[in-house]
């Protein structure tokens, strides 16, 4: 009688559990994933952090947890490829180790991104202290452009120093740590000489993967059109694309307020286009005419840093809500935070919900009402709408949530969870 009690109740937690096939499963909300061709209203369940199934009607009764995403967008892990993120405590350091990059995690997961790339604060040189200090501690994924600098963005003389740019040492140390490093970073220089493009082309090329370029310090500036049809190679990214500086040739001509000729056919030839917002790498006098015109940013990303988070930049939300607010469409926007980035980054596996995917997804509202969006001149667009953050999932596990719209809410343990609890009782 005891063995057959026992085998009914194995059996009995046999059936809870075949009940419970699902980790997660979000309902009702409007789903965009570009990769698919997906923008309907679907369900998505997740398990064992992966997707596993997109359809019409998920049965919640299998789920452990639920999410109401009713009236809100569901979309891909955002991803932003242009940040700066080696945070430390050296004053002199600037982005390299010191008090101008960001602690991902505080910046992240509350604006929907689940993967971000350092744009070239670590060189081959610094780029170990930056894995063990900053990627080995952080919750998101933290991948990184590797600066052709060994010192890396140290600032001042650092970053002028031509006999510091090392194509072989910069392949070498890519190589070396290939499950991190998807690019070579140049920026900064303010000489007229080509060395730190053909030096990091050099470290593309051994090490298989693309350079971003933060284009031109000089006076008269270098000239984009031979860096797009000389230098750089189908698949390079040219970062602060709407960029408009002194020192700085633009892709508008501000004459004529059309798109260089030749800019249209870099893009046809494979160049990325990709915003990195920053500080002062973003104007409206660039980004509206090009628009209007029919030319489209391959990727938005932020140029996440100290003093941008709290300029014109803010974050990615307000970015995209930016380049909505001039004319890209949601979808189109959303691709390029998601699969166009993911692809840019050749990180396959990221910014799309195909059934058997990492489980990387954001949850977004869209905020109506009085919105006024500006750049660093100070010119100011007016929009109605923009997006807001409910909810951020990062390898199946809900690392961000809003307003509380999971069912049940289940909070992460820390050492104070259980006195919490035993107060609690006592109130």
């Amino acid at each position: 009688m005891r063995k057959l009690y026992i085998l009914l109740v194995v059996l009995c937690a046999w059936q809870l559990v075949r009940a419970q096939q699902y980790a997660i499963v979000i309902k009702g909300g409007h789903v965009i994933d570009p990769k698919n061709n997906i923008d309907a209203v679907m369900d998505i369940a997740i398990n064992e952090g992966k997707i596993v199934e997109v359809a019409r009607n998920i049965e919640t009764r299998q789920a452990i947890q639920t999410v109401d995403a009713t009236g809100l967008y569901v979309t891909p892990g955002l991803i932003d490829i242009h940040a700066h993120v080696f945070y430390g405590t050296e004053p002199d350091h600037a982005y390299s180790n010191g008090m101008l990059s960001v602690v991902p995690d505080g910046f992240t997961f509350r604006t929907g991104v689940t993967t971000l790339v350092d744009a070239g604060c670590a060189g081959w040189r610094s780029f170990p202290l930056f894995k063990r200090q900053v990627i080995d501690n952080s919750q998101t994924r933290v991948l990184a452009l590797l600066n052709i600098v060994g010192e890396g963005m140290r600032g001042g003389p650092y970053e002028q120093n031509t006999k510091d740019m090392d194509g072989k040492m910069t392949a070498l140390v890519a190589r070396q740590y290939r499950d991190y490093v998807v690019g070579v970073k140049v920026a900064h220089y303010e000489g007229p000489e080509w060395t730190p493009v053909d030096e990091a082309i050099n470290a593309g090329t051994a090490a298989n993967i693309p350079v971003m370029i933060d284009f031109g310090g000089n006076f008269p500036p270098l000239s984009i059109e031979e860096l797009f049809m000389k230098r750089l190679r189908p698949g390079d990214i040219f970062t602060h694309c709407f960029g408009q500086l002194r020192t700085r040739e633009s892709i508008v001509d501000t004459t004529t307020k059309t798109v260089k000729p030749f800019v249209r056919t870099a893009q046809k030839k494979g160049i990325i286009f990709d915003v990195g917002y920053g500080e002062i790498s973003f104007a409206f006098s660039q980004a509206i005419p090009a628009l209007k015109s029919g030319f489209y940013p391959n990727s938005i990303s932020t140029d996440m840093h100290a003093r941008s988070a709290n300029l014109a930049m803010k974050d990615i939300l307000s970015v995209m809500s930016k380049f909505m607010a001039i004319g890209m469409d949601l979808p189109g926007v959303i691709q390029s935070v998601t699969w166009n980035s993911a692809r840019e980054i050749k990180r396959e596996e990221l910014g799309h919900l195909s059934v058997g995917a990492i489980a990387d997804v954001a949850i977004l509202g869209m905020r109506e009402g009085k919105f006024g969006f500006y750049d660093y001149t100070g010119y100011k667009v007016e929009a109605s709408r923009k997006l807001e953050c409910e909810m951020t999932i990062k390898g199946g596990k809900i690392v961000y949530d809003l307003n509380g719209i999971a069912n049940p809410i289940v909070l992460p343990r820390s050492p104070l969870s259980q006195p919490l609890r035993e107060h609690q009782d006592h109130l």
